[in-house]
């Protein structure tokens, strides 16, 4: 009797060890699967990169204060630094940039015409007032007879500088022309007015040249001048001011990218227009 209860107590205990080997297997087991799935909580992606092509001033120094808050959502923002106005869509349309800051819609329809492209604006950002800046003549009622107005060469732009010219009564152009006029759309040309069409970037070197010069209000910053110095600037309710917004340019399958939309969003926000504001004293605008 004495063996028979021997047996059945050996017995009893390997059962019990055998199941508490199971359950400590099997908690085992679901500690180190909470383990793993803690990890793959936890592990954290690489940044993501994009590359956007801009001119130096102002497009790549706005560009630059958007870059830390960018980088707190997990985006690089890389700024290709670009002086002339073709190089930046050449370079969306080739894959090399993501994007491009640094041009307005109609300028951009234009490039894709020229180009076979098809790029697409995903948002505007700030406008810039062309000015008419003084050359050798330094008040616009004086503007001698015969004088010579240099002009940016590209279409859009040179349409702007003729609007601009328009509107302080210079010129008269055709009412239909609108942000297509070129000088064959002007209808009176009471001072006989020579224009001078120069590559954009060149027209603040050329002032000593020509008695005033119509300038975009990137270029017209990087050298050195300033707006309020401008013998006359695109009105702010006016035409220029609702076409002519600078925007952020990419490709149509990029143009859904969150990154890109993030860094809309950034360059439209309140602390991006306060330092637009703050740094160029009216000669860039914000639109939001």
């Amino acid at each position: 009797m004495k063996k028979k209860v021997t047996r059945i107590l050996g017995a009893t205990l390997t059962l019990a060890l055998a199941f508490t080997t199971v359950a400590c297997g099997k908690a085992s087991s679901q500690t180190a699967g909470a383990v793993t799935q803690a990890e793959e909580t936890t592990d954290t992606t690489e940044p993501v990169t994009i590359k956007v092509g801009a001119n130096i001033t102002p497009h790549s120094e706005i560009l630059e204060q958007a870059k830390p808050i960018l980088a707190e959502q997990g985006i690089d923002l890389e700024v290709v630094k670009i002086e002339d106005s073709v190089t930046p869509n050449t370079g969306v349309i080739e894959g090399s940039l993501d994007a491009n800051y640094f041009q307005h819609v109609p300028y951009l329809e234009q490039s894709n015409k020229e180009n076979g492209s098809n790029l697409v604006s995903i948002g505007a950002i700030h406008y810039e007032p062309f000015g008419i800046y003084a050359g050798k003549t330094k008040d616009l009622a004086e503007l001698p007879d015969g004088a010579v107005v240099a002009v940016p060469n590209n279409v859009t732009n040179e349409a702007r500088a003729l609007l601009l010219l328009a509107q302080e009564g210079i010129i008269t152009l055709d009412e239909e022309a609108g942000i297509d006029a070129t000088v064959e759309n002007i209808v009176d040309n009471p001072k006989n007015i020579t224009f001078k069409e120069l590559a954009p970037e060149q027209l603040v070197a050329a002032l000593p040249d020509v008695d005033v010069a119509v300038i975009n209000g990137n270029y017209a910053i990087e050298g050195g001048l300033h707006v309020s110095e401008a013998l006359a600037v695109e009105a702010n309710d006016g035409l220029a001011a609702t076409t002519y917004g600078n925007i952020i340019a990419t490709t149509p399958e990029k143009a859904e990218d969150p990154a890109l939309q993030a860094l809309v969003e950034v360059l439209q926000s309140e602390e991006i227009s306060k330092f637009i504001e703050e740094t160029y004293d009216g000669a860039v605008v914000p639109l939001n």
